[in-house]
């Protein structure tokens, strides 16, 4: 998500600053903009829309010279893309100026404070808390560094703040928690960025920030303490030398952008769960505009998304129902209205589309709404169309996706449903407070499982290295597994462009078992152990298709002993409930995927005939 840049040198910083921006673009934003230090004052300008909006109006209304300055450019969270609401964000008096990537979730409470104290809010951004918190600070006689060692400590979620200070034209400040921050080493200048992009082609030595630390960078010198004001330990972050090219920094030295998004995935869940829920783990979905009378009259729901999106909401049914007991059907959006569905003002349809703009998706809402009955949207994109049409949104805050072949939306989707099926239990009572509480526990471990997962790709490339030559790969699942099947087979159609397909395992004998043959790969993904018979049933699939000569990949998780002497490949899954474990059976047939086509010699970002938005119906 979002782009940020910052300098100090001798080079005119606006140059620096709109070109390191420039540079980030591919990260995907909707407004931008620049605050210089000049003179003992801020000068700065920021506009909605891309950053030639900024350009043009810098050039017919230039700001004055200045080798100090910060940029920003916002995917919008907390208010629309608007001028109002783009960074840089001012203190009171103008004195600092911040720009912030991340979510500040106590950031309600911090403003109403302000508020009380007489400040007036510009703009509907948590971001703007940040700027006068630290502005406040300085007025104490404290240096910009110091005061935002004392705001961070006061501030819960993820962050990085950077900033400057009208009246220190030698200094920039920056601040990490959660969220990408580097610095990139010049001679003679330094540079703050969200990532190495921005500055690489002035430097390719930078230096990796550590958790909850603060940096300061002059001209000459950088400087690391802790939210304390304590020199950071060694080891606490790290140099290193960038040794890409330009194109491959934007991709953050990996080879895909689809494959840089696979690896995102852990700080995807995390963001994705930034400040939805209170210290006691009671959920609060601040975007929701249903209530909950509205909520606890829902006699249904009906889920509508096309591709990736549909299997989210396969995955949702289950987990939905067993939490709330509120009967769910999932349809595909582009049959929806076309079959005449039965809908009330107590049908709740909740959509879900990564893009907003689907074009399928946004018939099937418009149709349900003149119906009367109540639409919610899981979607990553701000203000896209069909959150706008909708009663209610869930962003899901996966931050921009480039690769066609989705990987961070599906998983952000998952979350975003797991969530609202909590959500509707705690409204409806259906799960005590402290069922809930640990389900949300759970879900926060999920980026700790998926991470050890991605650091174990190897096993799995090595896999797509070996079935290069497959023509057909077939996947198998039971309950939650087998709407992962269907993903983990279109993503092989996607990116391989060959035969596959995803059964639900017990429908192997009632037809499918006819395509194995010798040699065949199977991708198996086995409940975990102690849900009913699942389990024991899923591995009597294995052995039926085995036993015909199929090469048998299973995806089990630890400690799982059954299935072992079934598996011509074995790939370990982290132990996790069964409602949750679609979250990191996904991961290793994404990376299949991605490695196979590779392999192939395809264009793994934007696969043929295909297009990231479907806008047609």
């Amino acid at each position: 998500m979002c782009g940020i840049v910052g300098y100090v040198g001798s080079k005119q910083a606006e140059a620096v600053v709109v070109e390191g921006l420039r540079r980030l673009e591919y990260r995907g934003y909707d407004s931008a903009g620049i605050a210089l230090v000049h003179d003992g004052e801020l000068v700065w300008d920021k506009r909605a829309g891309k950053l030639a909006n900024l350009d043009k109006a810098l050039a017919e209304d230039a700001l004055p010279a200045s080798s100090t300055g910060i940029g920003h450019t916002r995917w919008a969270t907390h208010g629309a893309p608007t001028d109002r609401n783009a960074h840089p964000h001012l203190g009171a008096t103008g004195r600092v100026a911040l720009v912030h990537n991340g979510i500040i979730e106590n950031f309600a409470v911090l403003r109403d404070e302000l508020v009380a104290q007489g400040h007036e809010m510009l703009s509907e951004t948590d971001t703007e808390v940040a700027a006068h918190l630290v502005e406040c600070a300085l007025e104490d006689g404290t240096t910009l560094t110091e005061a935002m060692q004392a705001v961070c400590g006061r501030l819960a979620g993820a962050f990085t703040l950077v900033a400057v200070d009208g009246r220190d034209p030698d200094r920039v400040v920056a601040a990490r928690r959660n969220s990408p921050l580097v610095v990139g080493i010049g001679d003679g200048e330094n540079f703050i960025a969200s990532d190495v992009a921005a500055f690489i082609e002035h430097t390719r030595d930078a230096l990796e920030l550590g958790q909850d630390q603060v940096v300061t960078i002059t001209r000459d010198d950088v400087t690391v303490t802790d939210f304390e004001g304590r020199p950071a330990q060694a080891g606490s972050y790290r140099p290193y030398h960038v040794d890409w090219d330009l194109s491959a920094a934007e991709k953050g030295g990996f080879d895909w952008f689809m494959r840089k998004e696979i690896h995102e995935q852990p700080g995807a869940i995390t963001d994705s769960m930034l400040g939805r829920h209170d210290a006691a783990g009671a959920l609060q979905l601040d975007e929701l505009r249903i209530t909950e009378e509205e909520l606890r009259n829902v006699d249904k729901i009906i889920l509508v998304g096309c591709g990736t999106a549909n299997y989210a909401g396969m995955v949702a049914k289950y987990a939905i129902e067993h939490w709330t007991r509120i009967p769910c059907e999932v349809e595909l959006a582009h049959e929806f209205r076309y079959r005449d569905p039965i809908l009330t003002r107590d049908t709740l349809v909740v959509a879900i589309s990564q893009s907003g703009e689907t074009a399928d998706t946004l018939m099937a809402i418009r149709h349900a709404r003149e119906q009367r009955s109540k639409v919610l949207a899981i979607c990553n994109t701000n203000g896209s169309t069909i959150p706008r049409e909708s009663d209610a949104v869930i962003y899901t805050h996966a931050g921009p996706e480039i690769g066609v072949a989705s990987t961070k939306g599906f998983m952000t989707q998952l979350v975003a449903c797991y969530l609202l099926g909590l959500y509707l239990a705690q409204v409806r009572g259906t799960k005590y407070g402290d069922e809930i509480a640990q389900v949300v526990r759970e879900l926060e471990q999920m980026p700790l499982h998926v991470q050890r997962l991605l650091d174990a790709a190897e096993q799995v490339n090595q896999l797509a290295r070996e079935l290069f030559s497959a023509r057909s790969v077939l996947f198998l699942g039971r309950h939650t597994g087998f709407p992962i099947a269907l993903e983990g087979a279109l993503k092989l159609k996607e990116l391989a462009y060959i035969h596959a397909e995803g059964f639900a395992a017990g429908e192997l004998k009632h037809g499918p078992i006819a395509l194995v043959e010798d040699r065949l790969p199977v991708f198996c993904i086995v409940p975990p152990q102690g849900r009913d018979h699942l389990h024991d049933k899923m591995v009597s699939g294995i052995q039926e298709v085995r036993a015909r000569g199929a090469r048998t990949i299973v995806l089990a998780e630890e400690g799982d002993e059954e299935v072992t002497p079934y598996a011509d490949d074995l790939i370990r899954l982290p132990r996790v409930p069964t409602l949750l474990q679609p979250m990191v059976a996904v991961v290793p047939l994404q990376l299949f995927a991605c490695e196979l086509a590779t392999r192939m010699g395809n264009d793994v970002d934007q696969p043929r005939n295909l297009a990231k938005s479907v806008t047609v119906e």
